[in-house]
């Protein structure tokens, strides 16, 4: 039996808007069976910085676009804080369904972190954006993204701020593209942070998408 994947589901196409309505239809793990819908990336076509999270949440699974929740509202100040217009970016998830589990009394949702298999799975996806958008610089939003994208072995603790190449220091198949990459934390980790720390935690993470956004030129 053939591994899942989306692999079956991407078209031959870098039309943004094609893939999306293809996105929709994908059952290349079985995540799609409990998420209200898939939520593919949103931005410019002709962005030269993309920034890539983990997964959809709650809200951005009802509202079937991302970062539109309280961890996209901490985004979107940031990028506002570091001079980058939203809308000149494009924004996406390694993983394009909410995986979570139930709360005792089944009412909330809770986010759970996506396993290998489905992040391999759900790569197709993520490969052909980046084909299709062609950047110049990708920004890791977290741990997760960033294992996606630059290895398994990663640690954001240890090359946070760092510049990679995709071409010879990405885990990813060979593109037609070669952004450099570097890694930040997700915006949600300033909300799960303690209170006091936060202003310092918002700061730094501004800090890194003002570098981020200095390797455009």
């Amino acid at each position: 039996m053939a591994a899942p994947g989306a692999q079956d589901y991407v078209p031959d196409s870098h039309v943004l808007t094609r893939l999306a309505e293809a996105a929709q239809q994908c059952h290349g793990c079985d995540l799609y069976l409990d998420a209200e819908q898939t939520v593919f990336g949103a931005g410019s076509r002709k962005a030269r910085i993309v920034f890539v999270g983990e997964q959809p949440g709650d809200q951005e699974d009802r509202a079937g676009k991302p970062f539109v929740g309280p961890a996209g509202k901490m985004f979107d100040k940031a990028l506002a804080a570091a001079d980058i217009p939203r809308e000149s970016a494009y924004v996406t998830n390694a993983v394009k369904h909410f995986k979570f589990t139930r709360s005792e009394r089944g009412k909330q949702r809770i986010h759970k972190k996506p396993g290998r298999t489905e992040i391999v799975a759900c790569r197709p996806w993520l490969i052909a954006e980046l084909e299709s958008v062609q950047p110049d610089v990708v920004v890791c939003l977290g741990a997760t993204a960033a294992q996606t994208i630059l290895g398994r072995t990663f640690r954001l603790t240890s090359h946070r701020g760092e510049v990679f190449d995709l071409s010879t220091d990405g885990d990813l198949p060979a593109l037609s593209v070669s952004p450099q990459v570097t890694a930040t934390i997700h915006p949600s980790a300033i909300l799960r942070g303690p209170p006091q720390d936060r202003d310092a935690a918002f700061a730094a993470f501004v800090e890194d998408l003002r570098t981020a956004a200095a390797l455009v030129g």
